[in-house]
């Protein structure tokens, strides 16, 4: 009889051994995958610059420093394809670049009528979106990845099979106060 109870209790704890990897093996693959959603995200964003630099170049010529400054940081960006730690660095400095580029439009009111541009503003503002979306998910799926790696018992099992923590992909310090800022309306007529 207490041969059957211990094959019983071996076979439990085996059966929880095998779920509680898999389901880190889960945890990590959704991770993974958020990760490749968000970079696709990005990617299509670093497609968009360069039409915006063209489209701007033949306005704003003159505007050669907020050109380059936009196009040295699409190529930071690009060249970042690593930690979300280091990405979220660079990615912060494209959107510093950009929204130069959209002050810049101002100055400019051929540019700002340019369908061309309008069309790109409004492209990369839905992108933007889309990239905070995958961004929110893939935070998601890392929460869920860590607490699983650091609850007990499956810590023990983590820790044995080396599963990491993932790091999240955050905004920086401007881009946290830039979110936090209320937005501005202005209903002045249009001259």
């Amino acid at each position: 009889m207490e041969l059957w109870i211990a094959i019983g209790v071996v076979a439990l704890l085996l059966i929880y051994v095998i779920a509680t990897y898999n389901r880190l093996v889960s945890y990590r693959a959704r991770t993974e995958e958020a990760w490749s959603d968000v970079k696709v995200q990005m990617k299509r964003r670093y497609d968009l610059v360069p039409n915006l630099v063209e489209t701007v170049k033949g306005y704003a010529a003159h505007e050669s420093e907020t050109l380059e400054a936009v196009v040295q940081a699409r190529n930071r960006a690009i060249a970042a394809d690593g930690a979300p730690a280091e990405q979220a660095g660079a990615e912060s400095a494209l959107s510093g670049a950009l929204q130069g580029i959209f002050a810049l439009a101002e100055s400019y009111p051929d540019l700002k009528a340019n369908q061309n541009f309008l069309q790109l503003q409004h492209d990369l503002t839905d992108t933007e979106n889309r990239v905070n979306s995958a961004r929110r998910f893939y935070n998601g799926s890392v929460k869920e990845m860590n607490v699983a790696i650091r609850s007990f018992p499956s810590n023990l099992l983590a820790g044995a099979f080396h599963f990491e923590e993932a790091h999240y992909f955050e905004l920086d310090a401007s881009e946290a106060d830039a979110a936090r800022q209320l937005v501005q309306v202005d209903f002045k007529p249009q001259s």
